[in-house]
């Protein structure tokens, strides 16, 4: 297959896709830009800095300036590849991210959650470049690279699973933590089955396995946490505290809270803090 060769201007963030045959293989070879190889479909085979990788759906390869590299693939592999400059990037963007989490080139290979929003981003930005007149395209772009990158890092940050851990266990914790970090989103139970690949069903019965409880009432747990403290330790408007902990109705906060604290929030904040068991003084 030809390669795409990339002279990038600065600033300049370009996203194409690229198509790998049965037998193709791109020789080995770098290129004095960032690029990031995202997995579409197939599988295939990466040699990275002296390094062979196996390829499959959502991997993602973090490639450094004159980085070498070659692809490979028996059958069809489809992959994206985003090129981008450095000077693309925010300084603190670049510091933060790109210098703090990428300091090698690297195979990664993302959660299934992960890998949706990598998904959902590379399809914002190929929107993007399809109206390159517009003027808020650039600006756009670098916004969506810097969440890519930002989505990267804390798939880096995730817990390790102990050793010896079911598949049913490991699917169990990746939910929990996602729950952790997008308690703020609409999630239902739909949304979480889709992003694994499984039924609703079997979501709620490997969550409730392992921790006891459902998906959904886990997040609501995790919401309402979150209230409680935001109620007894900021001056922060009720409707404010409702918005920030992922609920768009008031009337539906409330209810639930009153549900499981066993008062509304707007008692629970004059009557202060209730202590908690096992709490001192």
């Amino acid at each position: 297959m030809t390669i795409k060769w990339i002279d990038l201007s600065p600033n300049q963030i370009d996203i194409y896709e690229q198509k790998h045959m049965g037998g193709h293989l791109v020789t080995e070879h770098h290129h004095q830009i960032h690029q990031i190889l995202f997995v579409l479909e197939g599988e295939g085979k990466i040699r990275l800095e002296g390094e062979t990788y196996e390829l499959g759906g959502d991997d993602t390869a973090v490639l450094l300036p004159y980085s070498a590299h070659s692809v490979m693939s028996d059958s069809r592999l489809t992959l994206l590849v985003l090129a981008f400059e450095q000077s693309a990037l925010d300084p603190e963007i670049a510091g933060g991210l790109l210098h703090a989490y990428f300091q090698t080139s690297a195979l990664m290979k993302p959660s299934a959650f992960i890998g949706s929003e990598l998904r959902q981003l590379l399809r914002k930005m190929l929107f993007e470049q399809s109206k390159p007149h517009s003027p808020l395209t650039r600006l756009s772009l670098k916004i969506h690279l810097s969440q890519l990158l930002l989505a990267l890092a804390r798939s880096q940050e995730a817990p390790a699973s102990p050793a010896g851990s079911g598949s049913n266990w490991l699917r169990a914790e990746k939910i929990r933590s996602y729950i952790d970090m997008h308690y703020y989103e609409p999630l239902t139970a739909a949304d979480l089955a889709g992003k694994l690949g499984i039924s609703t069903r079997y979501v709620n019965n490997i969550f409730k396995e392992r921790y006891d409880t459902t998906p959904i009432q886990y997040l609501t747990e995790v919401r309402i946490g979150l209230a409680r403290k935001l109620l007894a330790d900021t001056g922060k408007d009720i409707i404010s505290i409702c918005f920030e902990v992922g609920y768009d109705s008031v009337s539906t906060f409330y209810r639930t809270f009153k549900a499981i604290v066993g008062m509304s929030p707007k008692k629970y904040r004059e009557i202060g803090k209730p202590e908690e068991p096992g709490d001192l003084g």
